[in-house]
């Protein structure tokens, strides 16, 4: 999808369209990342190495680095399947994000963060423990849904990545406590349940 000024400006409905999808790829993300792994991770590389411009640089380049191969995979998922048989699968699997949502996540024991510098070390760290995390698994059905936007949901999935993890690397533990985790875990649920819905009736 081209997006240009001008395009935005003579076309109402294709405005509504953009901010439609990165409305909805950046909540879900910023949402579905709040006490996710990933998060958790970013909290223990700030601890690590105290020095939060590389490892925010590290968690943006991974993250575009991991979206867009999972926002592509979504595309290429849509182009194979029947419109009505896509609809059914993104029904059945917003239903059940919105359940693994709801299970809190840990960081494993065996996640190690390399003796390497605080950017290369983050990002080594950032994009393997992202892979087939909640969120990637959000991008890729983001992908699908709105596969004439790609660029769009990957600009948001980052934009929603770094609206959790930054506020975490740069005051460290005591932004991820104050949250009602549990509260935004069943906010996000119930996101997830509505995009399920809005698949449902092709909104």
């Amino acid at each position: 999808m081209c997006v240009c000024p001008w395009l935005l400006n003579t076309n109402p409905h294709l405005k509504e369209h953009v901010v439609s999808i990165l409305a909805v790829s950046i909540t879900t993300v910023a949402l579905a990342e709040i006490g996710d792994k990933t998060q958790l991770l970013s909290l223990l590389l700030a601890s690590r190495y105290r020095k939060p411009i590389p490892i925010i640089l590290a968690i943006f380049l991974a993250t575009i680095a991991n979206h867009a191969l999972a926002a592509w995979l979504g595309v290429v998922v849509a182009d194979f399947l029947t419109p009505e048989i896509l609809k059914w699968v993104l029904i059945v699997s917003f239903i059940l994000m919105a359940g693994w949502i709801l299970i809190p996540d840990k960081l494993n024991d065996d996640e190690q963060i390399s003796n390497r510098g605080p950017f290369v070390a983050s990002f080594i760290a950032f994009f393997v423990a992202e892979i087939g995390d909640k969120t990637q698994v959000a991008t890729t059905m983001l992908g699908a849904k709105f596969h004439d936007g790609l660029m769009l949901v990957v600009l948001g999935t980052t934009i929603g990545m770094l609206l959790a993890n930054v506020p975490v690397v740069l005051i460290g533990k005591l932004s991820a406590d104050r949250m009602p985790l549990g509260l935004i875990r069943k906010v996000t649920a119930a996101l997830f349940a509505g995009l399920a819905i809005a698949a449902a009736f092709g909104l």
